[in-house]
C-alpha cells in the first residue's frame, strides 16, 4: 500500500511545502494539511503501518526522524529538536516510542 492510496498527492505536496525549512515542522498543522486528521481510524492505522518501517508495531525515534521521507523521497529529515518534540507529543506512556493508539490520538489532537 502506498501513502497516496489514502492521502492525495496534492495535499502531500502542500503539507511538505509548509515545512521545508529546518525547525518549521508542526505535526498538528502537517496532519491537518495532509488530510490525515479527517481520516477514519482504520485509514490512520494504515498510514501508521507505512510509517512503521521495521514493522515493530511502534514508530521509534529513528523512524520519526525520517517521517517526511515517507511522503516524498525528496523531503528533508526532521531536525533532532523536531524529532524529540514529535516523540514527546506522541509518546503518552513514556516508553520512548509511539504505538498505533498513541499515533491515532496524536493525529486527532
Amino acid at each position: 500500500m502506498a501513502i497516496t492510496d489514502i492521502l492525495s498527492a496534492k495535499d502531500i505536496e502542500s503539507a511538505l511545502s509548509s515545512c521545508q525549512a529546518a525547525d518549521s515542522f508542526d505535526y498538528k498543522s502537517f496532519f491537518s494539511t495532509v488530510g490525515l486528521s479527517s481520516k477514519t481510524p482504520d485509514q490512520i492505522k494504515k498510514v501508521f503501518g507505512i510509517l512503521d518501517q521495521d514493522k515493530s508495531g511502534f514508530i521509534e525515534e529513528e523512524e520519526l526522524q525520517l517521517f517526511l521521507k515517507n511522503f516524498s523521497s525528496s523531503a528533508r529529515v526532521l531536525t533532532s529538536a523536531e524529532t524529540k518534540a514529535f516523540l514527546a507529543a506522541g509518546d503518552t506512556d513514556g516508553d520512548g516510542k509511539i504505538g498505533v493508539e498513541e499515533f491515532q490520538s496524536l493525529v486527532k489532537a
